[in-house]
């Protein structure tokens, strides 16, 4: 994948450099506050309200596109938050390399590429190989959380979650359309004002108490090269 790069000057953001440099995430937010990840922060919009309401939590907001990294560290910084950093990343090359394990309490996914077409529905984010990287990095009680407007994707990744071991239902159906206070991306928004569903996963981690499981492997590719544009 190539795109056309946008500097980001942010001190929010975490280039892939810096990425290898850091050994403890609480030296990065300067405290010890659980840390949640956020996969596709997209303009920022989720988790600058999520920042917002708990501030005695850590957000890491990472994206494939650095247009969107760019979006998500201006809308921090106007918000006047320090509990977020954003970061350009794959989420299952960050997941293997960058996360130690037991080192998340919550995962937020919402409306990744849903890849409808039969034969292309293989690219979908979230499969056995990503559950079992969220086991790894998740804490015991950490929360998976799912949002799509595909149906037939969340029902997927329920059934998915369902049948992995280490994950239970955190919820009495396990899609729901709605999750009361659930903060609402902007591209969530767009559909919800059509009148139109939004389907919620939430799942719960139950690995075993203290469990530090080997990390699981990754095919390989799941990184990003791009090439930086020379007129920046």
């Amino acid at each position: 994948m190539t795109q056309r790069m946008i500097l980001i000057n942010s001190p929010y953001f975490i280039s892939e450099e810096n990425l290898h440099k850091v050994d403890d995430w609480s030296e990065v937010f300067g405290n010890d506050h659980p840390l949640s990840l956020e996969i596709g922060c997209g303009t920022g919009h989720f988790v600058v309200e999520c920042a917002r309401r708990n501030p005695e939590r850590n957000y890491l907001a990472i994206d494939i596109f650095n247009r969107g990294c760019f979006k998500t560290c201006n809308r921090v910084e106007q918000a006047g938050l320090t509990n977020v950093r954003v970061a350009r990343a794959e989420a299952r090359f960050l997941m293997a390399h960058f996360l130690p394990p037991n080192s998340l309490s919550q995962i937020f996914i919402n409306c990744p590429d849903p890849w409808p077409k039969k034969r292309h529905r293989r690219r979908r984010l979230v499969n056995e190989t990503f559950l079992d990287l969220a086991r790894y990095v998740l804490k015991r009680d950490g929360d998976l959380y799912f949002t799509s407007d595909f149906e037939d994707y969340a029902v997927e990744v329920a059934m998915r979650a369902t049948e992995h071991p280490n994950f239970s239902q955190a919820r009495p159906a396990p899609v729901a359309l709605d999750i009361e206070g659930y903060p609402r991306s902007k591209y969530m928004r767009r559909f919800l004002d059509r009148n139109e569903p939004i389907y919620f996963v939430h799942f719960r981690c139950d690995k075993p108490e203290g469990a530090v499981l080997p990390p699981p492997p990754v095919e390989p590719g799941f990184r990003l090269l791009w090439a930086v544009a020379s007129d920046l």
